[in-house]
């Protein structure tokens, strides 16, 4: 079911996700459907349960539809449940971000080039896996609102800055999106 998007301000966005039950089959089923059905209604790549009200560990990435800039995401669809990053390279890289959470604002934030990250898939089996690329890019942005942390937190001071007055606009419910959202 398609769920209103949180928006910049709401506190569900800055909680410290919870851990998933795996044993609970239809909950996770329940909540991998909202988060593909609310991605596939909006305009990402990536969407996280805080994102849509539920602060649990769980994010969905699909790249597909970047595959025209990045062929080797042609195939790229994950759910990533309760995930650990095991390491991180020390290489960063640079990348312009924004978020269906913060919509209308982009900006540089340096990452980690690849990650690997430990977790389970749909079908609640146990994954490791390595992320490079832009599909690296993806899956580190969604596990950072696991955390309660968002793009803008990572941005240069001086960008902090110049984006303050809309990241209030954005606060306080004034502004548009093409996609259902909220705040609270």
């Amino acid at each position: 079911m398609i769920q209103p998007i949180y928006l910049y301000g709401s506190e569900v966005l800055r909680q410290k996700a919870e851990a998933i039950d795996p044993g609970d089959r239809e909950y996770v089923a329940k909540l991998v459907q909202d988060l593909k059905d609310t991605l596939k209604n909006s305009e990402g790549v990536g969407l996280a349960a805080p994102q849509i009200g539920v602060s649990k560990r769980c994010v969905i990435v699909d790249g597909t539809g970047m595959a025209d800039v990045y062929d080797y995401l042609k195939d790229f669809r994950r759910t990533i449940i309760n995930p650990v990053i095991i390491s991180e390279s020390e290489e960063t890289c640079s990348y312009n971000e924004g978020c269906l959470s913060i919509p209308g604002i982009y900006a540089d934030v340096v990452r980690p080039s690849s990650i690997t990250v430990e977790y389970l898939d749909e079908s609640l089996e146990k994954v490791t896996e390595t992320f490079e690329g832009f599909a690296c890019r993806m899956v580190q942005h969604e596990l950072s609102h696991l955390d309660g942390n968002m793009f803008v937190d990572l941005v240069a001071p001086i960008r902090k800055k110049i984006i303050g007055k809309k990241l209030v606009r954005i606060a306080q419910g004034r502004v548009g999106t093409q996609y259902n959202s909220k705040i609270k």
